[in-house]
């Protein structure tokens, strides 16, 4: 009967997953427009921001505990990285070819690398303290008032435009106010969703025998990225490319910043040389790198073929993990 049960809470949750994600690219879309934003912005920001809550959750909760919880910290942030680029980012590549704007190349990719690279010399002595943990977050707060200050200043340029695509009627009668209430219960629905499936999952690999670090290391791992994967195969199939590719940059500049920062101010925390700079740390550099190559190769079009690859390698990932 409790396997029938969790069986119902694992489909019901993705249900809710899929409805919360239609709720928030459709909110996000339209408060773009209304804010007079692009939805790459809204994506880099207020989408990026909600389905990074869970590993912001997650660290803090880490770092409190007494053994072990910077590598939880650390590694939620690492696992995180590279499932958004290689599984996210290749699933969403292979339903529909992710087009990317010029301007994302030039500037986010490049900055979300960038941040990648900063934890290096800070995790160099296997550990982050306070003061390490507020520079990470005074960073986090500049590129957020960069990215909306510059998004302000190209919206009232001549001729200024952020996606090819039509709104809908109900999206340009829709008030300020609703698309905010459709993006917050959006988000919401997203966590409440994410979590229904985690748990009916975990509860029905523990009955058909799967270890508890298997568990971790698969279906945990991969429930704190469902919020990003849903949301941007919806923005996908929808045409929103902006949403999707915001979303899927904006949460690892998150992670890394935020979630980093936000751990270590709350209180300062030790890391595993494995994490500090070492294997784990790199896999994650060389996924954010092959990410940006691959929309380079597709002249700004992250296709089929390379998503296929970033899936093969996000397998691969997992494969290194259960074995190491």
């Amino acid at each position: 009967m409790d396997l029938i049960l969790h069986i119902i809470l694992l489909a019901g949750g993705v249900v809710i997953l899929w409805k919360s994600a239609e709720l928030l690219v459709s909110g996000a879309v339209g408060l773009a427009q209304k804010l007079g934003v692009s939805s790459l912005v809204i994506g880099l920001t207020v989408v990026a921001m909600g389905t990074s809550a869970p590993e912001v959750a997650a660290s803090i909760a880490g770092v409190l505990k007494k053994a072990g919880g910077g590598d939880l910290a650390v590694g939620n942030v690492f696992g995180s990285n590279i499932a958004n680029l290689a599984l996210v980012g290749g699933l969403v590549a292979l339903i529909r070819p992710l087009k990317v704007q010029r301007k994302t190349l030039l500037r986010e990719i490049p900055v979300m690398l960038l941040t990648v690279l900063l934890l290096w010399p800070l995790l160099r002595n296997e550990n982050i303290i306070r003061l390490e943990g507020i520079v990470l977050l005074a960073v986090f707060a500049a590129l957020i008032f960069l990215t909306v200050y510059a998004a302000r200043r190209e919206s009232k340029l001549p001729g200024h435009q952020s996606e090819s695509f039509e709104p809908d009627a109900k999206q340009q009668t829709r008030s300020a106010q609703k698309n905010i209430l459709s993006v917050l219960v959006g988000l919401a629905g997203l966590a409440l969703g994410a979590k229904m499936a985690v748990d009916g999952a975990e509860f029905i690999g523990l009955e058909i025998g799967l270890s508890k670090r298997v568990i971790a290391l698969t279906i945990i791992a991969f429930g704190t990225s469902l919020p990003e994967l849903v949301t941007c195969v919806v923005a996908a199939i929808k045409g929103h490319h902006d949403i999707s590719v915001g979303n899927l940059i904006g949460s690892n500049i998150f992670n890394t910043l935020l979630v980093t920062g936000a751990a270590g101010t709350v209180k300062p925390f030790e890391v595993g040389p494995r994490l500090a700079g070492g294997v784990d740390y790199w896999i994650m550099v060389v996924v954010s790198a092959a990410f940006a190559a691959a929309i380079i190769i597709g002249k700004r079009v992250l296709g089929r073929v390379c998503g296929s690859l970033l899936v093969c390698t996000y397998v691969g990932y997992i494969i290194y993990l259960l074995s190491a």
